[in-house]
């Protein structure tokens, strides 16, 4: 999920920047086609070339926008979409295999050719669905089990298309631990550090539902490209994954709600229903959140916290990214308002040390 920022527009000097920090991110990341067109890009940029022209006039800021990943999947799309077969001949995506030189030269031909529909697209807010991160998730949602015993309310902020909020669907692969149906739609498979989850916990859903500002709807075949879109061209096995989330989702999706989680998130608090652990559950998503939204859903959540009771609790389950490239997975339950670390993952989840 993202949303719009507070902030004056952008000078090119800061869109470069946001190039070159969205190009080292993706080499960090695996995308080695990522890493290369968006540094040749941003040099562009900064020359005043067609990529100057595309970002010019994007109102928000460029770092906090994802203006770079913005910008490729609007390209992406076009590939995607049969519109770019030079392009496509240089994405793994669309069945071609990367060349530098011809996939730079391809890039800037598309950028001239479909500029107006391009800049169309800057305004779409970035999405990803990282069904992958369930690999934590799930470790989180058994322990909440195994610690209440009830059934879980699940209630997701930032949910795009809801994917995650389907996780009892798949099946575990996580190093030697195995959970879930075996002949589920979608294998999840992740390296895993330290002890097992807590794999016999009794984890029964009640329920589950979630919110976004702009949410995604797997029934939709436009939707399920402009997600589809937002997954970098190289990486084969999430396109697979997310391809196979979507195709099981349709025939069950989860009921998504447009909305801001600053006005969802009280909403769903205050009508939790006796016998049941409403769960409160993002990944990746306090980035996106303005500053007043994030301190006051955090005064929200810990104000229903304190009237929680054991036949009532709030469990606030939250995958966030850290400044040394990998995410944290921590645990916030009512009663007894502790906050814990209980595992630390790969922001893509294909591994998870358990801390907890």
């Amino acid at each position: 999920m993202a949303d719009r920022r507070e902030a004056t527009e952008p000078d090119r000097a800061l869109a470069v920047e946001s190039f070159h920090f969205q190009a080292r991110g993706c080499a960090v990341a695996g995308s080695a086609l990522y890493a290369e067109l968006l540094a040749r890009a941003a040099d562009d940029l900064e020359a005043g070339g067609v990529f100057a022209e595309l970002v010019e006039g994007f109102e928000g800021h460029p770092v906090l926008l994802v203006l770079p990943l913005r910008v490729m999947a609007a390209v992406h799309r076009l590939v995607l979409a049969g519109v770019a077969p030079a392009l496509a001949a240089h994405y793994p995506s669309a069945g071609g295999r990367f060349e530098a030189e011809g996939a730079w030269r391809a890039l800037l031909d598309v950028a001239h050719a479909h500029a107006p529909a391009i800049r169309a697209r800057l305004g779409s807010n970035v999405q990803t669905n990282e069904v992958r991160r369930c690999a934590a998730l799930l470790g989180g949602f058994l322990r909440v089990a195994a610690e209440t015993g009830l059934p879980l309310r699940v209630r997701e902020i930032g949910s795009s298309a809801g994917l995650n909020l389907l996780f009892d669907r798949w099946r575990y692969e996580l190093g030697p631990h195995r959970w879930g149906d075996p002949g589920a739609p979608l294998v999840l498979r992740a390296e895993w550090e330290g002890d097992p989850p807590d794999l016999d916990a009794p984890l029964r859903v009640a329920s589950r539902a979630g919110c976004d500002v702009d949410p995604i709807d797997v029934t939709d075949t436009e939707d399920r490209l402009r997600l589809e879109s937002f997954v970098w061209p190289d990486q084969l096995e999430r396109h697979a994954r997310l391809r196979a989330a979507l195709a099981a989702a349709q025939a069950d999706p989860p009921r998504l709600e447009r909305a801001r989680a600053g006005e969802w998130v009280p909403r769903e608090l205050a009508a939790r229903p006796a016998g049941e652990t409403t769960v409160l559950v993002q990944s990746h998503v306090f980035w996106y959140l303005p500053e007043a939204e994030r301190d006051g859903l955090l005064r929200d959540v810990r104000a229903a916290g304190e009237r929680a009771s054991a036949d009532r609790p709030i469990a606030w389950l939250r995958i966030e990214g850290t400044t040394q490239g990998e995410a944290e997975m921590r645990l916030w339950r009512w009663p007894p308002g502790e906050d814990r670390l209980l595992a630390r993952s790969h922001p893509h989840g294909t591994w998870v040390r358990w801390e907890g």
